[in-house]
């Protein structure tokens, strides 16, 4: 049987999911002008392919422009079918921006940032994962043979990640059973999403080339390891330079550096609805899990929102450059594209509001009371969805950030996920989150 090779302009939506329609690769060169149709009630397909309440019914028509830029082509063995996706954006059919446009909304908050402080943002994903399989506590973790066992799988997800355009920064077998973490060299505004979003996709990839069946879920059972997503964050100038480190700054947080991170512990209450969107998201979130359970800044310390990373003396990149810091309240679960726009609009904010950089945690806050900790200025994160829904479309200016309309449908999109698992036994939520990411 004849075949056709095929192209797949994509995007990843409210859920976190790459959706999309294929083109004969033919086609490339006028998809690029014309794009292929989109129908707006797909954003309120849930992670469990339920339609959510939808404002849009059957009506409206849109076009998913591809972005060349973000084109993969990667070669199967085997005389199997090539793996040709591309990422686009969301558009009216005059070409303005959809509103819910995932990939629109975080270039809409990098500009801000931008037009705020004159500053472009440098960043990377670190993702962590399980192979379903592998279900051995003791696996190796972080071992060289650890590695060695699935050395096939993690050079051939490397090599993959090379072929699309992404940098491979490292890979490892992780603490959990059956755990990995892949990270990725750092990119510049929107691509640091498009990376995140094309190394997931890599790694599922080569996972059904060994028939292997990975998940990104948040967590796989309560009695186990989380799987997190960490954004590392650093900013430069108009030419290039770096400007988050400053070794007279409080934390060696450059001024516009730390007003950023000031923002996002200010709001992130109210945007880990975002960061953070699924019902098994908070049962990780929690203390002594390496995980996020305050707004707390760290010097070093893993169990903060956000860290502020190590520098090496003895490297050969500059102190300045390697000056960094992560935001760790995040998870698989998330769309990459709307989260970084997230935690971006937050630290713009921080940097409007003109606040102050806050004290660096150095204890176990799990063991503070509510007053105690109201009076230096923490919180203890929602513990579920619906209380984290609630602290975003409750928080005015958060859903000031994005265009008109979208925190409504988000809420929507989300209380239509919850209604999904009504009924079902912990157990059997983990299970369905599993089975999706």
């Amino acid at each position: 049987m004849k075949r056709e090779e095929m192209m797949v302009a994509c995007c990843g939506d409210l859920s976190g999911k790459v959706r999309g329609k294929a083109f004969p690769l033919a086609q490339m060169e006028k998809r690029l002008k014309r794009g292929v149709g989109w129908t707006p009630t797909n954003v309120q397909i849930t992670c469990f392919d339920a339609i959510a309440e939808s404002p849009f019914g059957s009506l409206g028509d849109l076009v998913l422009i591809p972005d060349p830029s973000t084109s993969v082509s990667i070669e199967s063995e085997e005389g199997a079918p090539n793996e040709n996706f591309v990422l686009g954006n969301i558009r009216y059919t005059d070409g303005r921006p959809w509103e819910f446009c995932t990939r629109s909304i975080l270039e809409a908050a990098l500009e801000r940032l931008q037009r705020v402080a004159g500053v472009t943002l440098y960043g990377a994903f670190e993702h962590e994962f399980q192979i379903k399989h592998l279900v051995s506590q003791t696996d190796g973790a972080f071992t060289l043979g650890g590695f060695q066992k699935e050395r096939h799988f993690c050079e051939a997800i490397i090599a993959g990640m090379r072929t699309a355009g992404v940098t491979p920064d490292t890979i490892l077998k992780e603490f959990g059973a059956g755990q990995f973490e892949v990270t990725m060299g750092p990119q510049k505004g929107v691509t640091i999403a498009d990376h995140s979003v094309i190394t997931r996709e890599i790694v599922g990839l080569v996972a059904r080339e060994l028939d292997y069946d990975p998940t990104f879920t948040p967590i796989r059972d309560p009695a186990g390891v989380g799987n997190g997503v960490h954004v590392h964050m650093s900013m430069l100038d108009a030419s290039g330079n770096p400007v988050t480190y400053d070794p007279a700054g409080k934390h060696e947080l450059s001024d516009v550096a730390g007003k950023f991170v000031a923002g996002i512990l200010k709001y992130l209450d109210s945007i880990i609805a975002i960061t953070a969107p699924s019902v098994v998201s908070y049962l990780r979130l929690t203390p002594h899990r390496w995980s996020a359970a305050f707004n707390n800044l760290g010097f070093r310390d893993r169990e903060a929102s956000v860290r502020i990373c190590p520098v090496s003396d003895i490297s050969d990149i500059a102190r300045a450059a390697q000056f960094n810091f992560e935001f760790r309240a995040a998870d698989g679960a998330a769309n990459p594209h709307l989260a970084l726009a997230a935690i971006v609009h937050a630290g713009v904010q921080g940097i409007e509001e003109g606040l102050t950089v806050p004290e660096a945690t150095q204890e176990d806050l799990s063991l503070l009371s509510v007053k105690a900790l109201s009076e230096r200025g923490y919180v203890r994160l929602p513990q579920t969805l619906e209380a984290a829904l609630q602290r975003f479309e409750g928080n005015a200016t958060v859903c000031g950030w994005f265009p008109e309309g979208f925190a409504d449908v988000y809420v929507k999109h989300k209380k239509g996920e919850i209604a999904y698992l009504s009924g079902k036994t912990q157990a059997e939520i983990c299970a369905a989150y599993e089975s999706v990411y």
